[in-house]
């Protein structure tokens, strides 16, 4: 704000003492008559001493500086700032939400010079009345503060002497300070300041007030309501004392009878509380799959609706959309040796873990997962021995067949309960000497009996058939390096053994079946005919790890090995059809169930490759990494029977689900107005149509 150095009038004003001090100079003086005139007309004594003030120059003291015309007119500007420079700035207050010290930037800048507690009353309350009466004042001593109120309305004008005396006079001798009065009085009234006086008052905005509510559904209520007397408490005391004695009769029963039998009895519910957990065991079951497809919902939208978009930019090439991730905690250090769907319910497969090294063999597990809960097994069926192939019947879905490391075959019955098997063979039941690589489910025999075939390194294939309680065998065919030998001559040396290591039997020729062998041949055989082999393919140059026909073409199955290799074959010719190399030990082959011309791959390297041979003959349309371990090797690969999933699993206990994308599973384009042709003579076609650009080249050379 701008200050002046100009002369300085200054007014100074207590009680009816008013002193004033100007410069000399004619316009003050006239000033002043003028306003002593306008009294003298009013009535009012303006007091002695004004004349001895009014005709009297202001004395300058020695040491008063000088200054010039120009200094006195210069403008001196000063900004004069709300904050107080003594203020603290580092003021810290503990928060509790945070719990630490945290720095206020709100600091007080209000500085106090002066308080004074005022005690002003009303002159109309009874208060004021009080001490009046104990002062002794007259009434008219409240009347002193009336002479304020002209300063008040007009600050801008000093008030004179002349009119602040009159007014003091009208009030009263008795208010004024020099007066005898109130010098003689002891006692002095309090003065309010007269000089700067106002009373303010402030109201907060109060906030408005907010409601907010809800409303719920309540729960469903059910009234229940029973009288509980001594006679029915008595009575339930009187029933679970005779489900004890019975269940005291049963025990004493199962002792009497055989051994064999005991492990069987022991599993019954013997206690009414297991008898409970029974009652709530499907319940349980029902919420955890509902608990667990909440969790995993955005996967199970992915399996039922997702379809990569981004297939329509790549010409030919698909991908695998991963879904769920099936483990177990304790058969992670365990291998997948083994993956099967089941027929009958398609959202549930069954899993063998087991060892394929020689150096590292214990137990094995059985398990079966479901696509509804991915979080935990449906079945779990521990082993002593690794289990190293598995195969579900396609008409009786409860019924597991499985072949163990030590060589012995085993049926696990789903709806029995218990953790052994069914049936199992033993040494003196005829049981392999040497791993079980393969078991398959056949038809029923004349007697309506179930049958199972198993093929192992003991160069035995053998039909394994369920008669009441026990498995009965009959070798179909041995294995030898020279040819099939049915029964070796007694005197005669005896053959040297081919270790089979995979089988598969023709879809519709009921007694075709082949067989792979450690040494890399393919053999033809028949059920019926057993002598000697049909054919002898020379696939590969390490062991043959699959062997599976095509589910539609008659002549074509397919073959993988650990030499890198893929071979697709036409049975009735020696020679493979086609031949991949993966770049990598293949662990495991299989066809699509939905075309004849697309199969995939597992190889050791953690890839899935998948093949349609109708659009490229010459190398895969996918070929995508699925672990997340460079040294996780992939071990099996099943397609889904009826959804466009496969499931891979590895050598450390996971089972990965993956989704094709519409690449991997497109049909063939027809032209405008032509219907999309149906059935399994489509897929017979195309493959044969593949097979005959093959062998028309060699017709021509013959």
């Amino acid at each position: 704000m701008p200050v002046h150095n100009t002369n300085v009038a200054a007014s100074v004003r207590k009680g009816s003492i008013v002193q004033r001090v100007t410069l000399p100079g004619a316009k003050s003086v006239k000033a002043a008559t003028t306003k002593k005139k306008d009294h003298e007309e009013e009535g009012v004594d303006t007091g002695d001493g004004w004349e001895e003030w009014s005709g009297k120059a202001l004395n300058k003291p020695p040491d008063q500086l000088e200054l010039t015309e120009a200094e006195m007119k210069e403008e001196i500007t000063r900004i004069l700032t709300a904050n107080n420079p003594h203020a603290p700035q580092n003021i810290v207050r503990y928060s509790f939400k945070e719990r630490s010290y945290k720095p206020t930037s709100a600091v007080d800048q209000m500085a106090v010079h002066f308080v004074l507690e005022g005690s002003l009353l009303h002159q109309d309350s009874d208060e004021a009345r009080r001490l009046r009466a104990k002062e002794s004042l007259p009434d008219e001593t409240a009347t002193v503060d009336t002479g304020a109120e002209p300063d008040e309305e007009k600050p801008e004008t000093p008030a004179t002497p002349v009119e602040d005396g009159g007014e003091v006079e009208e009030a009263g001798e008795e208010d004024r300070p020099d007066s005898v009065a109130s010098k003689t009085d002891k006692k002095e009234p309090k003065i309010t300041n007269q000089f700067n006086f106002s009373e303010r008052a402030s109201q907060t905005l109060n906030n408005p007030l907010r409601e907010r509510s809800c409303q719920t559904e309540p729960p469903p209520r059910s009234i229940f309501s029973a009288t509980a007397s001594q006679w029915k408490i008595y009575d339930a005391y009187v029933e679970e004392l005779q489900k004890q004695e019975k269940n005291k009769e049963k025990q004493k029963a199962v002792l009497s009878k055989k051994d064999n039998e005991k492990s069987k009895k022991k599993m019954m519910v013997m206690e009414t509380q297991n008898d409970d957990i029974t009652k709530v065991g499907k319940a349980s079951k029902i919420f955890e799959r509902m608990v667990n497809q909440n969790t995993f919902d955005d996967i199970a939208q992915d399996f039922k609706y997702y379809e990569d978009a981004s297939d329509e930019f790549r010409d030919q090439e698909g991908t695998l959309l991963p879904l769920w991730k099936f483990q177990y905690d304790k058969a992670k250090r365990l291998c997948v040796t083994a993956l099967c769907w089941n027929k009958k319910y398609q959202d549930l497969f069954a899993v063998g873990m087991g060892s394929y090294d020689f150096s590292k063999q214990g137990r094995g597990m059985l398990v079966f997962y479901s696509l509804k809960n991915s979080a935990f097994p449906e079945y779990i069926y521990p082993t002593n021995s690794g289990i190293l192939c598995l195969d579900i019947h396609e008409q009786h879905s409860y019924l597991v067949a499985v072949g163990f490391y030590d060589g012995c075959v085993a049926v696990y019955n789903l709806k029995e309960e218990g953790l052994e098997p069914a049936y199992k063979s033993t040494a003196k039941t005829g049981k392999h000497t040497d791993p079980v690589w393969q078991v398959r489910w056949q038809s029923d025999d004349m007697d309506n009996n179930h049958n199972f075939y198993s093929v192992s390194s003991d160069g035995r294939v053998v039909s394994w058939t369920l008669v009441k309680n026990e498995l009965v065998f009959t070798d179909i065919i041995r294995l030898s390096l020279n040819g099939a030998v049915s029964e070796g001559p007694e005197g005669g040396p005896q053959p040297r053994i081919a270790c089979g290591t995979s089988f598969d039997f023709h879809k519709q020729i009921d007694y075709l079946f082949l067989v792979g062998t450690e040494e890399g041949k393919i053999h033809k055989c028949s059920k019926t005919y057993s002598s000697q082999f049909l054919e002898t393919y020379d696939a590969h140059s390490m062991a043959v790890d699959a062997v599976k026909w095509n589910h539609f073409h008659p002549k074509v199955f397919i073959s993988c090995s650990s030499d890198w290799t893929v071979k697709v074959w036409d049975h009735t010719i020696n020679t493979p059809m086609f031949t991949f190399d993966l770049n990598a030990a293949v662990g495991d082959v299989a066809w699509s169930p939905y075309s004849s011309t697309v199969f995939a791959a597992v190889t050791t390297d953690g890839t899935v490759h998948v093949f349609d041979l109708n659009i490229n003959k010459y190398e895969a349309i996918c070929q995508q990494p699925v672990v997340a371990k460079k040294k996780t090797k992939l071990t099996h690969i099943e397609f889904n029977p009826i959804y466009p999933i496969i499931i891979v699993g590895n050598d450390r206990g996971y089972v990965t689900s993956l989704k094709l994308s519409p690449n991997l599973r497109k049909k063939p384009k027809m032209k405008k107005g032509q219907e999309q042709p149906k059935g399994p003579e489509v897929e017979i076609a195309k493959m044969e149509k593949l097979l005959s650009l093959l062998r028309e080249p060699e017709q021509s050379t013959v």
